[in-house]
């Protein structure tokens, strides 16, 4: 479908979808906020049609976001993106642990690996739920007051809100952190 001025819109549906998924929101419920069609919607979140810039922008206001976010979610060039073990781009650290992004570019999934020492310098407390999976070694983590001893293959969730540090306790330890990055953000003390 062209857009009005004759430019190409790319297919959103996918981001569409994963937008009003994370407001639980129904097809109706969007319907009724943006004015257009519920079998139009349908046929957009399934990359049948392909709105319009201003159908794009109803859709944005109705998913409390805009039409620019959308679109850089529905980055088609990057559907299947392997990161190799040894792919030390985006790599954060200091000699003693480092963090190497598992998951490239801007996804709903955000996932980061920790090897090496970390300390509990930081509190943290997130909008969205986190899983930590121990891949080796061992880790102590603090959540809402009480201490939790994992090690290798122990995983643990924290859902959002909760408040929460961790440390390693073995040598050799690496920590897989994951969580639902859609407005994901570290909220305040």
């Amino acid at each position: 479908m062209v857009a009005e001025g004759g430019a190409r819109t790319p297919r959103v549906g996918a981001a569409v979808r994963r937008r009003r998924r994370a407001l639980d929101l129904t097809l109706a419920e969007v319907t009724a906020r943006s004015g257009l069609s519920s079998p139009f919607l349908s046929q957009i979140e399934n990359d049948r049609a392909r709105p319009s810039m201003r159908s794009l922008q109803r859709i944005a206001d109705a998913l409390d976001t805009t039409a620019v976010r959308l679109l850089a979610a529905s980055d088609e060039s990057r559907t299947v993106d392997l990161v190799r073990a040894h792919d030390d781009s985006g790599l954060r650290g200091d000699a003693l642990g480092r963090v190497r992004p598992v998951v490239r570019g801007r996804h709903q999934l955000h996932a980061l690996e920790f090897t090496g020492e970390q300390e509990a310098h930081r509190e943290y407390r997130h909008r969205n739920d986190e899983l930590m999976y121990v891949a080796d070694g061992g880790v102590e983590v603090e959540a809402d007051g009480r201490i939790h001893r994992l090690g290798r293959g122990d995983s643990l969730l924290l859902s959002g809100g909760v408040r929460h540090r961790w440390r390693t306790t073995a040598p050799g330890t690496r920590v897989l952190v994951v969580a639902v990055a859609e407005h994901m953000e570290v909220l305040g003390p």
